[in-house]
């Protein structure tokens, strides 16, 4: 074989070798894509919550709320939690973020304005105890971190109830009104814990009460969970939840 033939052929060789890595990496890039594109379309609040209904719901077996209004998240920059102290989630859960947010009574596909965003209330039943506001707003494929939560719901009474507390866990910090006051304000980087924070002494009126909630995160997961607690320390499960 002449030097200029093996010089051609060596050529050839080289080319279609690298056409065969360059099928590969666009084969393996095919299917990472298509992978990614699969797990992204699969996104989905179902395994966490179903759609509220009319039919009357009561807490569960613990005492726990799990019917509530949630408000796609509000963009609310941290790059970390230690600056959740009282007097900047004071400030921060003072701030009008859309109209009329201390007073409304949303509506399920109700949409409201904060700053450019247009968020969408969602009517839902947490599947858990407690309230999985992570997989909420990355089921409907919405902003994760940096975020705080919106949430409203209605605690129906068949009697006045007096000296009850309110018992709340949240991950992070969050802030809780019973019908208009301030019920509770959880401080700090923390862990949702159950009954990790107890109000002073509440009085639950007969008929209908609201309860609202901020919870706020910077990284990591975010959920809540609530509850009633009688004077004794037992769970309240004799009322009715609805979202309106």
């Amino acid at each position: 074989m002449n030097i200029k033939r093996k010089t051609l052929l060596l050529a050839v060789s080289s080319v279609i070798l690298a056409g065969l890595g360059l099928q590969g990496s666009y084969a393996q890039s095919t299917a990472a894509k298509s992978s990614t594109a699969q797990s992204d379309t699969a996104r989905s609040i179902s395994g966490y919550f179903t759609p509220a209904t009319t039919a009357k719901k009561t807490p569960d077996a613990k005492g726990f709320i799990q019917r509530w209004l949630l408000l796609d998240p509000i963009n609310k920059p941290n790059r970390g939690n230690t600056v959740f102290t009282d007097s900047y989630l004071r400030k921060a859960f003072s701030t009008e973020y859309f109209p009329n947010q201390f007073t409304m009574l949303p509506k399920d596909g109700e949409t409201v304005k904060a700053g450019e965003q247009e968020l969408k209330w969602h009517a839902l039943d947490s599947k858990n105890y407690n309230v999985k506001l992570f997989r909420f707003a990355y089921g409907l494929r919405k902003q994760i971190y940096g975020v705080l939560f919106w949430t409203v719901t209605v605690v129906n009474c068949p009697r006045e109830m007096k000296n009850v507390r309110m018992a709340v866990g949240s991950n992070s910090a969050s802030m809780w009104w019973l019908n208009g006051k301030e019920a509770l304000l959880l401080s700090g980087d923390r862990r949702m814990v159950v009954d990790d924070c107890v109000s002073t002494r509440l009085t639950l009126n007969k008929g209908k009460n609201i309860i609202r909630g901020a919870v706020i995160n910077g990284p990591g997961m975010s959920d809540f969970c609530v509850r009633f607690l009688d004077e004794k320390g037992a769970p309240i499960k004799d009322i009715t939840i609805s979202c309106e």
